[in-house]
C-alpha cells in the first residue's frame, strides 16, 4: 500500500513548483489543513484572476459533472487554476466513482483538492487516490511533535523561540494548533521579529485566559481541592462554549503524563530518561515527578475512568458545572 503524504511533503512540492494535479486532504489536523490550503491558494491564484481560477464546491450541493467541467477548463491568464471540493464525504459512492476516470488522466493545469473529514479507504474513489499516492494525512499534533511545530511556526513569523519557552507554551496551551498559533501571533504583536525566551512567554500567559487552565491543571495535579474549585470557576467563566470539553481533554493528557512519569521513576528511571521518553523539558518533568508522588497507580487508573464517564455525561446534556465540580473534588480527594 502506498504511504500517505505528509503536509510537509506537499509544501515541499509547492516550493519546488511541482504540485500534483489532485490531492485528498483528510485528518484531525483541521487547522494545519487550512493553513496548507491557504498557502496553495496564495501561490496559484492571484486576486486579479480568482474569479476565473478559483472554484469552491461542497459535496452536499455540487454535481460531479460541474466539478469535472471546471477541472477540465483552462486557467485564465495563469499557469494553473485551483478547485477545492469541501465535504467530499457527502457525495454518494456512485457519485465519487465518476471522478475516477479523471484521476487516471488529470488536467495538469488544474490543482483539484478534495477535503474529507472521514474518508473510507475501502471505497473505490478513496482507494484510487491512495493508490495514486495523493492522499495527504493531516494528523493531530502529538506531544513529541509540538515543540518542533512551535519553533517552525515561530520562524515563519520571524520569531526565534528557545526550547524552554516552547515547552512552557505547550504545557499551558496544550496540543491544539489553532490555540498555539494564536498565542504565537500574540507574541509577535507584543515583541515583533525577535528572540523569545521563557520570560516573554510567561508574561504573555499570565495576562491570557489560557493561564487559568494551566493553573487548574497544576492545582488538580497537586490535589488541592479548594484552590482547584476556585480555578475551575474562573476557567468556566472565561473559557467559552468549548471550555468543558477542552478541560476534560487536557485533564486526560495530564493524568496520563502523571501515570507515565510515575511508572518510569518507580521503575528505576531518571528524570532525564523520563523527559526523553515523554518528549518534555526538564522543568516539566521536575513538576510531574513531584506531583506524581501524591498519586497511587490505583488513583490514576480511577481518574482515567472518571474522565471517560464525565465526557459521556457532558455529551448527554448533564449540568456542566455540577459534573465538573464533582470531578475536580473526586480527583483531589486523597
Amino acid at each position: 500500500m502506498t504511504a500517505d503524504l505528509s503536509p510537509e511533503q506537499v509544501l515541499n512540492q509547492l516550493d519546488r513548483g511541482r504540485l500534483s494535479p489532485f490531492y485528498l486532504f483528510y485528518g484531525e489536523g483541521e487547522f494545519q489543513l487550512e493553513k496548507v490550503l491557504g498557502k496553495i491558494r496564495g501561490a496559484i491564484v492571484s486576486e486579479e484572476t480568482k474569479e476565473f481560477n478559483l472554484q469552491i464546491f461542497y459535496g452536499d450541493q455540487a454535481n460531479p459533472a460541474e466539478i469535472l467541467d471546471g477541472a477540465c477548463s483552462v486557467p485564465f491568464i495563469s499557469e494553473k487554476k485551483l478547485i477545492v471540493v469541501r465535504r467530499t464525504e457527502d457525495f454518494s459512492p456512485q457519485a465519487l466513482e465518476r471522478f475516477i476516470p479523471y484521476l487516471e488522466d488529470p488536467v495538469q493545469s488544474t490543482c483539484l483538492i478534495f477535503l474529507c473529514s472521514r474518508p473510507d479507504f475501502r471505497k473505490k474513489f478513496y482507494k484510487k487516490i491512495r493508490e495514486l499516492g495523493q492522499a495527504v494525512n493531516f494528523r493531530r499534533l502529538y506531544d513529541d511533535k509540538v515543540v518542533p511545530w512551535i519553533k517552525r511556526m515561530g520562524r515563519e513569523m520571524g520569531l526565534v523561540i528557545d526550547g524552554q519557552a516552547c515547552a512552557y507554551l505547550h504545557q499551558v496551551v496544550g496540543n491544539r494548533m489553532r490555540d498555539l498559533y494564536s498565542e504565537l501571533e500574540k507574541l509577535y504583536l507584543c515583541h515583533g521579529e525577535t528572540t523569545i525566551g521563557l520570560k516573554e512567554v510567561r508574561d504573555l500567559v499570565v495576562h491570557s485566559r489560557i493561564y487559568t487552565i494551566f493553573e487548574l491543571m497544576d492545582e488538580i495535579s497537586g490535589r488541592r481541592g479548594e484552590s482547584s474549585l476556585s480555578a475551575l470557576k474562573r476557567f468556566l467563566e472565561e473559557g467559552g462554549r468549548d471550555a468543558p470539553q477542552k478541560l476534560v481533554g487536557m485533564l486526560n493528557r495530564q493524568i496520563r503524563l502523571l501515570w507515565q512519569t510515575k511508572w518510569i521513576i518507580e521503575g528505576g528511571g531518571t528524570k532525564a530518561e523520563a523527559g526523553r521518553k515523554l518528549g518534555l523539558q526538564g522543568f516539566q518533568i521536575n513538576r510531574l515527578v513531584q506531583q506524581s508522588k501524591r498519586w497511587t497507580h490505583e488513583d490514576l487508573e480511577e481518574a482515567v475512568h472518571s474522565l471517560y464517564e464525565v465526557d459521556a455525561r457532558l455529551k448527554s446534556g448533564a449540568e456542566t458545572r455540577l459534573v465538573l465540580e464533582n470531578l475536580v473534588l473526586s480527583l483531589c480527594a486523597s
